[in-house]
């Protein structure tokens, strides 16, 4: 039984959803006596209904009498997509008496001046499954193959390739006479067209007509040239032994003047040898087309080949030799370039280029701060090289300290995740290299003041109280802590500058003047200037500290007595003056008494939260007593729990490395062994055809073994019964964000159903895209009719509907059969990945997933 939808398909045309059908009767009015433009629309009406499954076969011969013989070109057009479309066989299997015509129609076309339409008419006789049909005009196709016109003589060498695929019978000489016409033609086009087809039908053929002309090879065109590569590739994939004849002319096409066919010549290469003079041809070849290629998403499958190139052992040397010319993409503007290329540089640095990549990442990381550094991806671009960098340095210790110098001066990065970067960095190198220390403390302290961020500071007063250990670095850290607080008491100075206590000297300058020219009403012009006070604008700018502490950010305060209290306690043992140890500890515990003064004082936008409370007391307490106790837990146990965590991460780090190794063995030992892995006939031969491999995954058909796994069957939904007059089932098919269904419609009765249609309506955060047609059924027919739905959001949605109908000659109102419900689950177009917790907690930040509600709390 064949139906309609499973006739072949080949071009895809867009039906208005909110198309009206058309009588036949009018159809038939309007093709047989209008004008060119009525004849126009009425074909495409025809086109259009016939696609919804309204045969229409009154029809086939007024299109026949009254629009086939016009010349319009524009009606020769929509007549080459409705022969496609039209039912050409008859109930019983036989072919329509009909369709003679229309082939004599097919002959004349073929002769026709014009040469548009005699090409246009061999592509559509490339679409045609009827041999009854092509038998009569295989004479005038071979007749093409000599027409002066070059668009002629391509679209016949397509049209005999595919006759001969399908019908050998019909022309049995193909192979031959292509080979002839190949040998004679001068365009490009037209043999490329005839090569392909050798190669696909006779590749001996294909084979002698490049032994004659392997030397010109590199004159013909890109087109003629890729198709060279890949019947080089199938014999030799074929047949090893033929390697060392074609190898020398894959090299030269490494040189060729097309970036794909060097592309194809590089791919091919890597695949007949694995030579260390081939692989590394073929990954110089790989990263000048990365370099040179303007388009990101070429640049990125580039890349992944030269990946897929470095994860073989056998090839990493290879790669890490070509370390410096990989750093040559970072030239490219786009993040997920740079990273991926990073990625892969991290992968294959050894002790021997180790120094030159460090200093070219340098580099780069000093132009992002000199140049553009304010957009978005300079500082995501800076955040990715500190990330290089910090594994540089922890897999090769000897250029920490080239490395900490330069990063240490991006602290005060406006990007708070990349100074953020930065300081773990810090934290780690300070930990892990001990020679290290003096000049990352110093470093911290130069640059204290120039950090932007109350998270970096935090961070940096935490580095700060645990590192500094000896006398002039705990007396700089007391210096940098109060400069960055200003004056203290916090409370008293803030009151004493609101009350205007404070005087402006008189020598100093009182402000400036600035002059501008404005336009008046009347277009006239005038002169305003503006005075700004120098006494107004000091008292704006608040050292960094003490303005988070007036925003209400205590947390910074909790840290900063906890440094205080590492400071002066690490001073005591090293100081045995009893009055410079009292001093010390008198200005620590002043800051901190003076911060719980600020806290409950009201001058700061929120209050001092009870932790914070609580914490800063702690530390008061401390000083005051200074047991041996708590001077342990404040000098030896933290920076001890500092060292057990970098170990913890890096085990962690370790364990999910075995674990990914792990995983990539997914062969067992009693799976089925598949026969043609015993094909192989030679050392690391890829049995898999690259080129059947790359159409599979352009086309969706790459994931064979999921497909069988989750066949159709399991996503068909009944959606009526089968004692309902009309029987429905849908297959739901998701694509990420676009749900179709195919729904299938079988009249059950002895009638003609008019008018059927598919009323569908969604609950959740679905849309119906468009507005299924009506289509007409006739007894016991049966068509698929189907439906877009856009999926909004990730919630579970439910499509619901009826099916309305019509029965011919019936009288009263329309027929109605409700469909059971459709359930879309969000797992179905939910896929799962994996994300750091920094880049989680930054995606949690910035959509604001949590509600945030605001309470009045009133003090009794």
């Amino acid at each position: 039984m064949s139906t309609l939808a499973e006739m072949p398909c080949y071009t895809l045309i867009n039906v208005p959803s909110d198309l009206e059908p058309w009588s036949e009767q009018k159809l038939k009015d309007d093709l047989e006596k209008g004008d060119v433009k009525m004849k126009t629309e009425a074909l495409k009406r025809v086109i259009y209904q016939i696609i919804n499954g309204d045969k229409m076969p009154g029809l086939l011969m007024v299109i026949i009498r009254f629009v086939l013989p016009s010349h319009n070109h524009m009606i020769k057009k929509l007549l080459l997509i409705f022969w496609e479309i039209v039912p050409k066989l008859g109930p019983d299997g036989k072919l329509l008496q009909e369709m003679i015509l229309v082939c004599d129609a097919y002959r004349k076309d073929l002769q026709h001046p014009n040469e548009f339409i005699r090409g246009s008419t061999l592509r559509f006789l490339c679409k045609l499954k009827q041999p009854e049909l092509l038998e009569p005009l295989m004479p005038t196709i071979r007749s093409c193959l000599e027409h002066r016109h070059c668009y002629v003589r391509r679209n016949a060498v397509m049209a005999i390739y595919t006759i001969f695929k399908n019908f050998n019978f019909l022309i049995p000489d193909a192979p031959e006479l292509v080979h002839t016409f190949l040998e004679q033609e001068q365009d490009a086009s037209c043999k490329r067209n005839a090569f392909m087809m050798l190669i696909h039908v006779d590749q001996d053929r294909a084979l002698d007509y490049l032994s004659t002309c392997i030397d010109q090879v590199n004159s013909f065109g890109d087109i003629l040239q890729l198709v060279i590569v890949e019947l080089i590739y199938k014999v030799c994939r074929a047949n090893p032994n033929e390697r060392a004849r074609f190898i020398r002319c894959i090299y030269n096409l490494l040189n060729s003047s097309s970036p794909a066919v060097r592309y194809e010549a590089a791919g091919t290469l890597v695949t007949l040898s694995s030579a260390p003079t081939a692989i590394k041809a073929a990954a110089t070849c790989y990263i000048e087309l990365i370099v040179k290629e303007s388009d990101n998403n070429v640049k990125l499958i580039v890349l992944d080949r030269l990946i897929a190139l470095q994860q073989n052992p056998a090839h990493e040397k290879i790669i890490q030799e070509l370390v410096m010319d990989i750093l040559r993409v970072l030239a490219s503007p786009d993040l997920e370039v740079r990273k991926k290329t990073l990625d892969l540089v991290l992968e294959i640095m050894n002790t021997r280029n180790i120094h030159e990549v460090v200093m070219v990442l340098k580099k780069e990381i000093t132009k992002t701060h000199t140049e553009e550094s304010t957009t978005e991806d300079s500082g995501n671009y800076r955040q990715i090289l500190v990330r290089t960098l910090h594994a540089c340095s922890v897999k090769f210790p000897d250029v920490a300290e080239s490395v900490v110098p330069v990063l240490m001066e991006f602290l005060g990065d406006s990007n708070e995740q990349a100074a953020l970067d930065v300081l773990v960095f810090v934290r780690e190198a300070v930990q892990r290299f001990p020679d290290l220390k003096p000049l990352i403390v110093e470093k911290l302290l130069e640059t204290f003041s120039q950090i932007k961020s109350l998270k970096i500071h935090r961070h940096a007063l935490w580095i700060l109280g645990e590192y500094c250990e000896n006398e002039s670095d705990l007396l700089s850290v007391m210096d940098v802590i109060k400069s960055s607080l200003g004056e203290v008491p916090i409370v008293d100075d803030e009151l004493r500058k609101a009350a205007g206590v404070e005087q402006v000297d008189d020598n100093q300058e009182q402000g400036t003047t600035t002059t501008k020219t404005r336009v008046t009403a009347d277009g006239t012009y005038a002169t305003e200037s503006v005075f700004v006070s120098a006494a107004g604008s000091r008292e704006d700018i608040k050292p960094p500290l003490r303005q988070y502490l007036l925003d209400g950010e205590f947390f910074v305060g909790a840290a900063m007595a906890g440094t205080l209290t590492k400071v002066a306690l690490r001073y005591i043992g090293l100081v045995a003056d009893n009055k410079k140890q009292n001093i010390f500890c008198a200005q620590s515990m002043l800051v901190m008494a003076s911060i719980l003064h600020l806290g409950k004082s009201g001058l700061s936008k929120k209050s001092i939260t009870d932790d914070d409370v609580d914490r800063i007391t702690l530390c008061l307490r401390v000083l005051a007593n200074r047991t041996a106790l708590m001077k342990d837990i404040f000098t030896v146990e933290c920076r001890r729990a500092l060292s057990n965590m970098l170990e913890s991460n890096k085990q962690d780090s370790e364990d999910s490395t075995k674990a990914n190794e792990r995983k990539a063995v997914s062969i067992q030992a009693d799976d089925p062994i598949a026969f043609m892995q015993l094909l192989a006939t030679a050392e690391n031969e890829i049995l898999e055809d690259r080129y059947d491999q790359t159409l599979s995954q352009a086309v969706g058909l790459d994931k064979q073994e999921e497909d069988a796994k989750s066949s159709k069957l399991n996503k068909v939904t009944q959606l009526t019964g089968f004692s309902d007059p009309v029987f429905a089932e849908a297959y739901v098919n998701v694509n990420q964000y676009d749900i179709v269904l195919d729904v299938l419609v079988v009249n059950q009765t002895s009638d003609t159903l008019q008018n059927v249609v598919l009323e569908l309506a969604t609950l959740g955060d679905l849309k119906l895209v468009e507005k299924p047609s009506p289509i007409l059924l006739g007894p016991h027919d049966f068509s698929n009719i189907k439906a877009s739905v856009k999926v909004a959001s990730t919630e579970n949605g439910i499509i619901f509907g009826n099916i309305v109908y019509d029965i011919s000659g019936g009288s009263g109102d329309r027929n109605c059969v409700v469909l059971n419900d459709i359930h879309i689950d969000i797992m179905d177009y939910i896929l799962p990945a994996s994300c750091t917790d920094t880049e989680f907690r930054q995606m949690w930040a910035e959509f604001e997933w949590e509600n945030k509600v605001l309470q009045n709390i009133s003090t009794f």
